[in-house]
């Protein structure tokens, strides 16, 4: 089966996450910019979430051009994926409107965790049909940085009860790491 429905249908919904997360931040009330003041954690959480959406985009995109076939399967993964980064406008919220209290900022980081096994799920299951030796499985590689953000979510979400700052601090590294494209896929097609 081919890819493009795949690849629109991804396209769609992720533009429909990072809307409802923009109609989520409200307009200030007062024209000094003492009014922005107490909007910061909310569009914080929103810079931090329109980041993380968009990683998953770009990568998303760049594998799904180095792919060249997809089954039920690996539709079923990608909406794993989605629906993870569908509740992304919710922890977002939560996060930003609570100030970045404790179970917001774990709650926050177990959404990115489950969204990061999706992806885990997802390439798995790309990797299944195209077979270990594909030039799929070559781009893949031994995925060493996203194993690595898998286990700093992880401790992003534990340590965000020791402080919840360590866990925002966690979040953003693993966001920094990967503003840079994936470029194992990118060199595929390229």
């Amino acid at each position: 089966m081919g890819k493009g429905r795949v690849e629109a249908f991804s396209d769609g919904v992720i533009a429909i996450i990072i809307t409802i997360m923009v109609l989520e931040l409200k307009v200030p009330h007062g024209e000094g910019l003492d009014a922005l003041l107490p909007l910061w954690p909310i569009f914080f959480s929103y810079v931090l979430s329109f980041v993380n959406v968009g990683i998953y985009w770009n990568n998303l995109h760049h594998m799904f051009h180095s792919v060249h076939k997809v089954d039920g399967g690996v539709l079923w993964a990608n909406l794993n994926l989605l629906f993870w980064l569908s509740l992304m406008p919710v922890t977002t919220a939560f996060m930003g409107e609570n100030h970045f209290a404790t179970i917001p900022v774990a709650v926050y980081g177990i959404d990115l965790l489950l969204a990061a096994l999706a992806y885990l799920i997802l390439t798995r299951a790309l990797l299944r049909i195209h077979g270990e030796d594909s030039d799929f499985a070559k781009a893949l590689g031994s995925d060493l940085k996203g194993n690595l953000s898998f286990a700093a979510y992880i401790s992003g979400v534990l340590l965000a009860f020791v402080n919840e700052w360590i866990g925002v601090a966690i979040y953003v590294l693993v966001a920094a790491a990967w503003l840079v494209p994936d470029r194992r896929f990118a060199r595929l097609v390229g």
